[in-house]
């Protein structure tokens, strides 16, 4: 579902491309409920909801030069920067509730780094190789975090059934990734 149409989703581009803050305006009031829906799905705390959707305005202002519609939609583009933001905030909030140990802190050796990207692609094509309501349950559950409770309540399932099927789904995606724990 492509919020806004091809007409509006110019009009925002062309205000953006030209600094212009009318732009961020439109893009609000097209897209601000779903922005709201993404984040607040991440992050459940009021608080760090409004503050997160205000860092996402901020974050497409900043950074529209870098949105290509040869590669998707605006709405694809407004639901990348929202789930980012959120995960961002929920990341911060969590290292600072946390004490920092120094040797979890240390970055990844260069031959780890390369295996997590190969791991990454190898799930992406298994993804991509599911059906479509599988893989909106996957993105749902894994890539905006939502609650069992809140994706049975919005696919029409109980959770029992949403249960059922996320583990089915790690299931093939495990077998798919030649057993790798997911």
């Amino acid at each position: 579902m492509e919020k806004g149409g091809d007409g509006m989703d110019d009009r925002i581009c062309q205000l953006l491309s030209a600094g212009d803050p009318e732009g961020v305006t439109l893009l609000q009031q097209q897209y601000g409920p779903m922005v709201q829906y993404i984040v607040r799905g991440i992050l459940r705390d009021a608080r760090d909801t409004e503050e997160c959707v205000s860092d996402v305005w901020l974050r497409v202002w900043e950074r529209f030069a870098s949105f290509d519609r040869t590669k998707g939609t605006l709405a694809a583009w407004m639901t990348v920067v929202a789930r980012n933001a959120a995960v961002d905030r929920l990341r911060r909030r969590r290292a600072a509730d946390q004490a920092w140990d120094e040797q979890d802190g240390a970055a990844p050796s260069p031959e780890e780094e390369v295996l997590r990207r190969e791991r990454t692609q190898l799930l992406q094509k298994a993804v991509d190789a599911l059906g479509a309501a599988d893989q909106q349950l996957f993105y749902r559950k894994y890539y905006y975090l939502q609650s069992t409770a809140q994706i049975a309540a919005e696919m029409g399932l109980t959770e029992r059934a949403v249960e059922g099927r996320l583990y089915r789904l790690r299931r093939r995606l495990q077998k798919a990734l030649g057993g790798d724990a997911l």
